[in-house]
């Protein structure tokens, strides 16, 4: 918005030629959702306590959260609201992919709500069934695709590119639509798993978010990508406001959710800004770096499947419990000991991830 009606201004007055820089505008979603965050939060979260007297569900079967009752969930909220409202600030809005991000933000955070409401409801940690949820989230990510197929130009279109080999672009064609619903969904499920301890989600969110800034213009940017020998996309540079967005949502939302937390993100937050990661990763050609960048979500995602799959064909566990986190904590592992070792794995994944860029 402020993109649409200050940029055209700069040809009269010079100091609105700042309004045409991606960089400053990147920089200014990221104040402006934290502004938000810092503005908005107390009232939010007060209003969220009025709405669950008892707050979110603590489940019985894990370790022992129990000071933690009482804590409002649907924080995701906060982090929504933010974010969307500055990117709609600062973004071109008459760049498609920009649409895309922002349906996929807001399609997966009111299956997120509703999630969160179910379980609200019913006083329980369980709340849509696994099946509709996934059903909905494939819908959901199935149309993103088809938009983002339309969006991109037919010599990147339907290709996925290779981390760390330049000029590799594999045709998928129809299976870039199941393909891509798997990045989406996967991606936002795992993130939902991965949010289970204070700030254990939200700071990979940013770590990836922030990887994706440079990502995305460098992608988006014609002369940046020849010289790195990354595939070049025309107008993804604009979803580095997007991510600036994510960062600034994400920093303001950790202002409140550092422990103790006084609001949990809920579904509401995690599978839409888990499902926006793949979205982003999917317009931008990164979606095998998506998993390097998240590898902690990865690994917490992984530790549930193997856990399920070794249970069921043996009946031993492999973990004491997944996800990953649980496991450490059943070990004895303190929760901050927990969340700040995972946030280095964070930053040390992405930093591997973003060697892929030059590595070629």
């Amino acid at each position: 918005m402020v993109y649409t009606f200050l940029a055209p201004l700069a040809d009269q007055y010079q100091v609105f030629n700042l309004f045409r820089y991606l960089t400053f505008r990147t920089g200014g979603a990221v104040m402006t959702a934290l502004l938000i965050s810092f503005l908005l939060g107390p009232t939010l979260i007060r209003w969220l306590r009025h709405q669950q007297p008892e707050g979110q569900p603590i489940r019985d079967d894990g370790p022992a959260h129990f000071a933690k009752r009482g804590t409002p969930t649907m924080g995701g909220l906060l982090i929504l609201i933010s974010l969307v409202t500055s990117t709609l600030l600062w973004a071109d809005l008459g760049n498609g992919f920009v649409w895309c991000v922002l349906f996929v933000l807001a399609s997966f955070g009111v299956l997120g709500c509703w999630d969160d409401y179910l379980k609200l409801r019913g006083r329980s940690s369980r709340g849509l069934s696994g099946r509709t949820k996934l059903l909905f989230q494939a819908i959901f990510a199935l149309l993103a695709a088809i938009l983002i197929a339309r969006l991109l130009h037919p010599s990147v279109g339907t290709g996925l590119a290779i981390p760390f080999l330049k000029d590799v672009l594999v045709d998928l064609g129809w299976f870039f639509f199941p393909f891509s619903i798997l990045v989406l969904v996967g991606s936002s499920n795992a993130v939902n798993l991965t949010d289970g301890l204070d700030g254990l989600a939200i700071v990979p969110v940013i770590i990836a978010a922030s990887s994706f800034v440079l990502i995305a213009y460098l992608a988006g940017n014609v002369v940046f990508a020849q010289y790195l020998q990354i595939h070049y996309v025309a107008g993804a540079g604009e979803l580095a406001v997007i991510c600036g967005a994510v960062i600034g949502s994400g920093l303001g939302f950790l202002w409140w959710n550092a422990p103790p937390a006084r609001v949990f993100m809920g579904d509401t937050g995690s599978l839409s800004l888990g499902g926006a990661l793949g979205a982003i990763s999917v317009i931008t050609k990164h979606e095998l770096v998506l998993v390097v960048i998240g590898g902690v979500f990865v690994l917490e995602a992984v530790s549930v499947i193997v856990q399920v799959i070794s249970f069921r064909l043996t009946g031993r566990r492999v973990f004491a419990m997944a996800p990953l986190h649980h496991h450490f904590e059943l070990k004895g592992w303190a929760e901050p000991t927990i969340v700040i070792r995972f946030w280095i794995v964070a930053l040390v994944l992405a930093l591997v991830g973003l060697s892929s860029l030059k590595l070629r």
